[in-house]
């Protein structure tokens, strides 16, 4: 089910008494939230609405609320938030969760109460006797990641109804510093409809004073400039970056993780695997893999193997104290900017 269908469940009043929201999409997760609880109404909420965090509270409270009939109103309404024993992910949690408990409610769930359970994962334990029955006897919202050019559709449509229209500039400026994550983007929309309230258009301008760049967004401009040698024009953002308080090690950590994401991207193509499936198999939000696979194309394996050792040596070195960070990135640069590699 999307959203969209939960939308025309409620409003006519067709919900079902058991929800499985699966995803990581947080303006999506939010969204769900906000559409249940307003299927109750106001009056209702404080005596038929309760919200368990399964990881600070025992499942048996909430299974002993959910099985309770509703307080003056036609149905009660319970959220179960962190259900991480749905997944596979070992933890360090204490709690004595009645998870047979929860199975028998999943088989035959409370007739006049909607339970939602929100499990924020990519994908859920499939061996679980428990999981093959939430799944079994659940309609399922799926609020799975949104992919790059949705997301601009979907940020587009959502300021249609607030009478606003962006530029296609600006609009690549917002994917540009939120990552293309669609979650960061509805996060900035509030500030950037205030701002104009006047035109009712958001401009280049706006993306540009109003939305801060990530230290990885930063810490990306300085990719091509490694890559193209670019001596002067590396440092010079190396050394901003320094100035603004950021650590070394931190710029050093994301760009290796970059260009091991590029040389990762790099060899997978070469065998095949097409953009949607590299997203998948190395789990990363399809923009980087777009971008990943943009740079790729004018770099060898070669290229990308030597800026990548050269940064894990950097690393090694700064963790050990053989150096000064800032002294040890020039004198990398130096050196792959004079190697012969393509």
């Amino acid at each position: 089910m999307i959203i969209e269908q939960l939308k025309t469940a409620i409003q006519h009043q067709q919900l079902a008494p058991l929800y499985l929201v699966l995803g990581q999409e947080e303006a999506l997760i939010e969204e769900v939230r906000q559409l249940f609880k307003q299927s109750l109404p106001a009056e209702e909420l404080t005596m038929n609405f309760a919200s368990y965090d399964l990881a600070a509270t025992e499942v048996a409270v909430a299974i002993d609320d959910a099985g309770s009939a509703p307080f003056f109103g036609e149905r009660r309404l319970v959220f179960l938030q962190n259900p991480y024993f749905l997944t596979g992910e070992k933890t360090k949690n204490k709690l004595d969760h009645d998870l047979a408990s929860l199975q028998t409610y999943f088989e035959t769930p409370q007739p006049t109460t909607t339970l939602v359970v929100f499990a924020p994962y990519p994908k859920l334990d499939e061996r679980k006797k428990l999981v093959k029955q939430l799944k079994k006897s659940a309609t399922i919202v799926d609020v799975q990641k949104v992919k790059d050019h949705q997301a601009q559709q979907l940020v587009g449509q959502y300021l249609k109804t607030q009478n606003v229209t962006i530029e296609a500039p600006a609009m690549q400026l917002l994917v540009s510093k939120t990552g293309g994550d669609y979650s960061q983007m509805m996060a900035e929309l509030p500030k950037l409809i205030l701002y104009a309230a006047q035109t009712r258009e958001i401009t280049v301008a706006a993306v540009n004073t109003l939305v801060a760049s990530s230290i990885e967004n930063n810490v990306f401009e300085l990719v091509p400039l490694v890559l193209q040698k670019k001596v002067g024009p590396a440092l010079t953002i190396y050394h901003e970056l320094v100035l603004q308080k950021e650590e070394p090690l931190k710029i050093n950590a994301i760009l290796l993780g970059q260009f091991r994401l590029l040389l990762q991207v790099k060899i997978l193509f070469e065998k095949g695997y097409s953009q949607g499936n590299l997203a998948s198999v190395l789990k990363i939000h399809p923009y980087r893999i777009k971008l990943a696979m943009q740079q790729i194309k004018h770099f060898s394996k070669p290229t990308l193997a030597a800026a990548y050792l050269g940064l894990e040596d950097i690393e090694v070195k700064i963790k050990t104290g053989q150096g000064q960070p800032a002294l040890l990135f020039e004198l990398f640069m130096l050196q792959f900017a004079a190697q012969k590699t393509a």
